[in-house]
C-alpha cells in the first residue's frame, strides 16, 4: 500500500491510501480516520461510509463535519471511492456522470465490459475491510452508512450480510433502484435485462425477507430535488411496515441533497452507530 496523504485532526489521524484491489483489478484509493488513542492494544470500531454519484473518498472527509465527534466517540471512519477508476477501466460511453466512473452502484456487475472491474459490493463488504483490519488498529466491529447511491449501497450491504454489521443508516438513499431512472440505467448495464436478478440489489425488495433486524435510521430532506423521481423513501417505509422491520424515517423540512444536509444530521448518525458498536 502507498500512503498519499496524512493529516492530524481533532487529535486523530486522517490518512489517504492507494492499494491494488484484486477484486476490482485496478488501483483504488480510500481514506481512513483513526481517532486519538487507537492502537494495537486498543483497537476501535469502524464506520464504513459509502458516498454518492460522482464522489470520491474526499467528499465525506472534507465536507461532512464528522471527525470531531468520531474522535470523541472513539470511532474510525473509512471512506472508499465510489467506483473503480484508472487506465483500462471502462466508463460511460457517452461521458455521462450517472454511470461508470464514479457510479459503481455497489453491485457486482455480471455484464461485459463491466464485470471485470465493477464488483464494488465485494470490494466494500469483503476486500476493503480485510485490508483495513490487517493494517490499522481497528476491531472487527463494523457499521455502514452512506448517501444517495451510497445510501443504497449501505442498505444492501447490511441486508445481504446479516451479522457482518452492528448498525446501518443512510442519508437520502436510493431505496428502490429497480424502478427509478438512475437505478434502471445502472442495473440494465451492470446486471443485464433480467429484472428478477435486480431484486437482490434493491433494499425495498430485500427488506421483505431480511433475516436480521438492525434498527435503520434514514434522514431525507423534503426539499431534495431528487426526492420524488429517484429516492422515494416512502416505498421502503411501506415495505418495512409490512415486514415489521425497525425503520426510523425522518423527513427534514427545507433540506436538499447536499453535504449541508449531511453535516446537519451526521452527529445523530454517528451516535446511532456508536451505541450499537459499543453494545
Amino acid at each position: 500500500m502507498e500512503r498519499i496523504a496524512l493529516n492530524t485532526v481533532f487529535g486523530g489521524s486522517h490518512q489517504r491510501w492507494r492499494h491494488r484491489s484484486a477484486v476490482l483489478e485496478c488501483d483504488m484509493v480510500f481514506a481512513v480516520y483513526l481517532p486519538p488513542g487507537a492502537s494495537a492494544a486498543a483497537p476501535v470500531p469502524v464506520l464504513y461510509w459509502l458516498s454518492g454519484l460522482t464522489c470520491t473518498d474526499e467528499n465525506f472527509m472534507q465536507k461532512a463535519g464528522a471527525l470531531r465527534l468520531a474522535a470523541e466517540l472513539g470511532m474510525a471512519i473509512v471512506a472508499p471511492d465510489t467506483s473503480p477508476r484508472g487506465e483500462g477501466v471502462p466508463g460511460d460511453p457517452d461521458g455521462a456522470w450517472d454511470f461508470g466512473l464514479g457510479a459503481g452502484f455497489y453491485v457486482n456487475a455480471t455484464q461485459e465490459p463491466w464485470r471485470r472491474h465493477y464488483r464494488m459490493h465485494d470490494y466494500v463488504v469483503h476486500e476493503l475491510p480485510d485490508v483495513i483490519e490487517a493494517h490499522f488498529p481497528v476491531s472487527a466491529k463494523r457499521a455502514t452508512s452512506g448517501h444517495s447511491m451510497g445510501g443504497h449501497g449501505a442498505l444492501v450491504c447490511a441486508l445481504r450480510h446479516p451479522g457482518r454489521y452492528a448498525s446501518v443508516s443512510a442519508f437520502a438513499p436510493i431505496v428502490n433502484p429497480s424502478t427509478c431512472p438512475w437505478g434502471e440505467k445502472a442495473f440494465s448495464r451492470y446486471l443485464g435485462d433480467d429484472r428478477v436478478a435486480w431484486r437482490q440489489w434493491d433494499a425495498t425488495n430485500l427488506i421483505a425477507t431480511a433475516r436480521e433486524r438492525l434498527p435503520l435510521l434514514i434522514d431525507q430532506g423534503d426539499s431534495d430535488s431528487f426526492l420524488h423521481t429517484q429516492l422515494r423513501p416512502a416505498l421502503l417505509q411501506a415495505a418495512a411496515g409490512v415486514a415489521d422491520y425497525p425503520l426510523t424515517l425522518r423527513m427534514q423540512p427545507g433540506y436538499d441533497h447536499s453535504y449541508y444536509f449531511i453535516a446537519s444530521f451526521i452527529d445523530d448518525h454517528l451516535r446511532h452507530h456508536a451505541a450499537a458498536l459499543k453494545a
